[in-house]
């Protein structure tokens, strides 16, 4: 009987064992931290050998293989350990391929990839596919192929995610766009992250194929050098149309977007990825429109959370770098007071400086340290600055600032650890403030 380890008890680890466990492995699931009552409770249910708040050597290196979560980062001692005696790591997706023949759609890039999946998923279902949501996103890839196989995937993958992926498994690989980000784990070398979302293409099939944002450089770099089928898509700059350019037919097609409900440049390109993908896999125009048009956005993606006095309050929590950033100010079309902040990425905050100038009235900052964003902006003579380094006082500035028409703009360009658990719990948060007040208000 083969043993396998698995790091983290979350719910990619969680699901990894309960597939390994299935298929006949010896399992062992190991956390270095305290692992929730819900995953425990499952663990012991399927009578999964476990551990907590620690890692015990000597049982890790008992492994013929081990399944890594991919928040746990290759610099890590346990996994320095690992490397130096030779056992195999591979990631949760990688492991759960070899037990499914189902078709696999994988979505990657650095913006995009969640609103791309969540759509993809939402065409496809519409079709009447028999499709799962995994990867990224969801219930984890594994434990839907252990519990109730679909005989399609649409999989949301990470760069951490597809570090541990090596068997060619994909039917069509995706890749919205590459910018800067987590370069702390990469050495903080931006060629290695781009290499990272450009091995995905190492695990498409021979016959696979792979749609790609021709507006990115990094990605068109990346399609110039592959050789297999591909099909590209960008927008026209000068009338912001959607093009397609399709390497099964001659010249360019024009899409419409007015039956897509995701607004905004960054969307379109989004949206376009999903027709793509649904076209290859023959949906009909009309399911296609209806897919379009009832589909609804994850959270924390440009979603409008309330109107106070007039104003509009905008919650794009999710925008956790510049490139994100840079999409939600460009779909604004009122004037904006915009709120950035958090736990600065290097950012190169010039990026911006064209729309601040064209559509910010006021700066508002969240975070705790926002001594770069301040320097940089007050340097700019028209811009205002209000330095808040929490959300009680970021709102109530914001109430202070916010006139009719206005558009209060939740944007942060920055991760959100510094005062929240995550980029969801400062939407969530921020969303909770803004119905709080309507509440108040409407209650007078």
């Amino acid at each position: 009987m083969r043993r396998i380890v698995i790091l983290g008890g979350g719910e990619s680890g969680v699901g990894t064992a309960i597939l390994a466990k299935k298929s006949g492995y010896e399992v062992f699931l190991s956390d270095n931290n305290t692992i929730s009552d819900y995953y425990k409770s499952i663990l012991q249910d399927k009578h999964i050998d476990f551990e907590e708040c620690t890692h015990s050597l000597e049982q890790i290196l008992n492994a013929d293989i081990i399944v890594k979560s991919p928040g746990i980062p290759d610099k890590t001692s346990i996994i320095q350990k690992i490397i130096a005696s030779n056992i195999l790591i591979i990631s949760e997706i990688e492991f759960a391929s070899q037990f499914t023949k189902a078709k696999i759609i994988g979505i990657t890039g650095t913006n995009g990839k969640t609103t791309t999946t969540l759509l993809t998923y939402h065409l496809l279902k519409t079709a009447g596919f028999n499709v799962g949501l995994a990867g990224n996103i969801g219930k984890s890839f594994a434990w839907q192929i252990a519990e109730n196989e679909y005989s399609m995937y649409v999989l949301e993958l990470s760069s951490f995610q597809i570090d541990g992926m090596y068997s060619k498994f994909v039917d069509i690989a995706v890749i919205t766009n590459i910018t800067p980000d987590h370069l702390d784990r990469y050495d903080y070398d931006y060629k290695l992250y781009i290499n990272a979302k450009r091995h995905l293409l190492d695990c498409l099939k021979p016959d696979g194929l792979f749609i790609y944002c021709s507006d990115s450089e990094p990605v068109n770099t990346i399609a110039s050098n592959f050789n297999g089928f591909k099909i590209s898509y960008g927008l026209e700059k000068q009338s912001h149309a959607m093009i397609i350019n399709h390497a099964f037919s001659t010249g360019i097609n024009t899409i419409g977007t007015q039956h897509s409900v995701i607004q905004g440049k960054h969307n379109q390109l989004n949206t376009l990825a999903g027709i793509l993908i649904a076209e290859a896999l023959s949906i009909d125009k009309t399911t296609l429109v209806n897919g379009l048009e009832s589909f609804k956005n994850a959270p924390h993606r440009l979603e409008i959370v309330g109107n106070i006095n007039g104003a509009t309050y905008i919650n794009d929590s999710k925008a956790t770098n510049i490139d994100a950033t840079w999409y939600a100010l460009d779909a604004m079309n009122k004037p904006v007071i915009w709120i950035i902040g958090g736990i600065d990425k290097g950012n190169d905050y010039s990026v911006l400086l064209s729309l601040v100038k064209l559509k910010v009235k006021y700066i508002v900052t969240l975070g705790k340290d926002n001594s770069k964003i301040i320097d940089y902006f007050e340097n700019q003579n028209h811009i205002t600055v209000y330095n808040c380094t929490s959300l009680k006082a970021c709102f109530e500035t914001c109430l202070t600032l916010g006139q009719e028409h206005d558009t209060i703009l939740l944007s942060p360009a920055c991760a959100s650890f510094d005062l929240f658990n995550n980029y969801e719990d400062r939407g969530n948060q921020f969303r909770e403030i803004v119905e709080n007040e309507m509440r108040k208000m409407n209650n007078k």
